[in-house]
């Protein structure tokens, strides 16, 4: 169902109620297939809905395909800026260094605001962030990316944004201390918790009618 009938964008495979446009959620976690699996549900859009993302560790064939695992037919609803691996035509481009934050904030928004002459409602996301903060000197700089390129594009747009950290990763800095800092930019706060094979558990805060935790599966 479309934004633009009140009703949120919609994760049934979550288990999550729909989520208002403009909400952005931290997604953090350790386990690094788990925080995957459920970055992909949030992120796949639905049939009247388009998704961009940022993929710093997969090409662009593996995002869609995963996306398509999470959602038939969500593979085909989405533009792609990879890291890695070729481009593939329009929708999936590449970027050639991760480091250099104002060439990737351009592209990124580039692929947004194509999306968003497109339809009305759109998700996006970066999988994952932890890996750019690993490439640059000055965490802080991924602040200003993300509030610039990322955070207020979700605002003005009404989109669903989801920007995935593992901090199991090497950041070069306590990642702790950084996802503390990361959250109040964020309206949500989701925690993955792997408990056994394709299940875990998520420690939400910040969505309406979901601030608990609530058990998923694959």
């Amino acid at each position: 169902m479309s934004l633009t009938t009140g009703s949120g964008f919609t994760v049934d495979s979550l288990g999550l109620d729909p989520i208002d446009g403009g909400t952005s959620i931290l997604l953090t976690g350790e386990d690094s297939d788990a925080l995957e699996a459920v970055f992909y549900r949030l992120t796949a859009p639905r049939d009247d809905e388009m998704a961009v993302l940022l993929a710093t560790d997969a090409d662009g064939r593996s995002v869609k395909q995963a996306l398509g695992r999470a959602e038939r037919g969500a593979d085909d609803r989405t533009a792609v800026l990879t890291c890695t691996g070729p481009a593939q035509g329009d929708d999936v481009r590449t970027v050639d260094d991760v480091s250099d934050l104002t060439g990737l904030g351009m592209q990124f928004s580039t692929l947004l605001a194509e999306a968003t002459g497109d339809v009305d409602d759109f998700r996006a996301g970066i999988l994952l962030c932890s890996t750019i903060m690993g490439e640059v000197e000055d965490t802080r700089s991924v602040y200003r990316f993300l509030n610039s390129n990322f955070l207020s594009e979700l605002r003005r747009s009404k989109a669903l944004g989801v920007c995935a950290v593992d901090t199991s990763a090497d950041i070069g800095s306590d990642v702790n201390s950084t996802i503390t800092g990361m959250k109040t930019s964020f309206s949500a706060h989701v925690e993955v918790e792997s408990t056994g094979r394709n299940r875990a558990t998520l420690d939400v805060s910040g969505l309406s009618g979901d601030d608990d935790t609530v058990d998923v599966s694959w």
